[in-house]
């Protein structure tokens, strides 16, 4: 720590604060938080439970992707760690609940892939309707095989789209474009777009889609969410589209449904056990069968979404470390702020429990400390305090707010 000002002033050096990003995180945030005189430290694939544990000692922001797990064994481990980022969608890889208990917190990037998911899943439609993927595979084996027999073209027909956030959204708007029929299903309200159309039931738009495509959050209960059944249920002949989670699909009852031709022809992105690096080998129920495209979870990876998601993910770490900023984050109360500029600022992060407000201003009257401005916001199980300061402080306040009962994480900014 270093002191001066007035009375002193307490903050801990930018170059003493340790990044760690994994997993190949795009080069624009690395350059983020190396232009504001962080300590970065990255490493190209992810990284296991024990690996990881060993790694995040000492280290104060962690960004990750989809392949690494942060688990609460990690979590107790992670002796300084203040926030998460998750430079993809999905945070179903992140203990959220561990992190709310040490007061860390977690961002993603839930919009800066969106386009890139949709356009894909636009692509695969038309691949697999038009029967493209198999006569390519025809035609490197030497065989010419020009026949209009079941390629159709996708106006007209109905996309079914299960989960109407921001991809299903979006994907809704430009299958509409194609001339597509859109309905779909979400188990919240959700706002519809263009002529698209809502159903209450799964089933009745299981029986309707001509092409169906999964647009799904990580959570447990998304588990085999298509199952035998739900395949049963399908028009005789309907594409299925997978780009969310793996384990939202039952593999097996997606290869059976496919073999025995009620589905005619399937994309698939994602799946319940990936390698962990490029160098893994890809095992799984689904190679070897005709009208299957197989893609290794490259949804979201194209360079302009990457590089979207580093700049995105980046500045929401950078904002929270640098002002306390949270907005967008996951599971911490978002609160929106101004740069630290002419002030002193402490962010307190606690329990949500009677008393902790009581407490601080308490201790701020004691040390007859000016307020500029002052913040709190709770969820149910987390409060945060923001308060502004016009001069310097005594060692002792700090001491005595990071002692407060409640107090998961307390940082001071000058």
């Amino acid at each position: 720590m270093h002191n001066e000002g007035f009375e002193g002033r307490y903050s801990f050096p930018r170059s003493r604060l340790k990044v760690l990003l994994l997993e190949n995180v795009h080069p624009t945030a690395i350059q983020a938080f190396r232009e504001e005189g962080y300590d970065v430290t990255t490493v190209k694939g992810a990284l296991d439970e024990d690996d990881l544990i060993a790694a995040i000692q000492g280290v104060h922001i962690l960004g990750i992707r989809s392949k690494t797990t942060v688990t609460q064994k990690v979590l107790d481990a992670a002796d300084k760690l203040l926030a998460v980022g998750a430079f993809c969608i999905g945070t179903n890889q992140i203990d959220l609940k561990g992190c709310s208990k040490k007061g860390i917190a977690v961002f993603n990037a839930p919009y800066s892939n969106t386009r890139s998911v949709v356009e894909m899943v636009m692509g695969l439609t038309v691949i697999l309707t038009r029967n493209i993927y198999d006569k390519s595979i025809q035609m490197h084996q030497g065989k010419w095989d020009k026949s209009a027999t079941g390629a159709h073209e996708v106006r007209n027909k109905t996309i079914g789209i299960i989960g109407y956030g921001a991809i299903g959204s979006q994907l809704s708007i430009l299958a509409e474009a194609f001339g597509m029929r859109v309905i779909y299903y979400d188990v919240a309200e959700k706002l519809t777009l263009g002529n698209a159309r809502r159903y209450r039931s799964l089933d009745a738009l299981l029986a309707e889609a001509d092409v169906l495509s999964i647009h799904v959050d990580g959570r447990a209960e998304n588990k085999n969410l298509m199952g035998a059944a739900q395949f049963a249920k399908m028009k005789d002949g309907a594409l299925f589209i997978n780009l969310s989670r793996g384990h939202v699909v039952d593999i097996d009852a997606l290869a059976a449904a496919l073999k025995s031709g009620k589905i005619y022809g399937a994309a698939v992105d994602v799946f319940p056990e990936e390698p962990r690096t490029n160098d893994d080998p890809f095992v799984s129920p689904l190679t070897g069968i005709k009208n299957l495209i197989l893609t290794p979870h490259i949804g979201g990876s194209t360079e302009e979404a990457q590089e979207a998601i580093g700049e995105f993910a980046s500045e929401r770490l950078l904002n929270f470390l640098n002002r306390g900023d949270t907005t967008f984050s996951v599971n911490m109360p978002n609160v929106q702020l101004s740069e630290v500029e002419g002030r002193h600022r402490f962010l307190h992060i606690h329990q949500n429990v009677p008393g902790v407000m009581a407490a601080i201003n308490n201790i701020i009257a004691k040390y007859n400390l000016n307020i500029l401005a002052q913040h709190l916001k709770t969820n149910e199980s987390l409060g945060y305090v923001i308060v502004d300061v016009d001069r310097g402080y005594s060692k002792e306040a700090l001491e005595e707010l990071k002692a407060v009962t409640g107090t998961l994480k307390f940082r001071s900014l000058t």
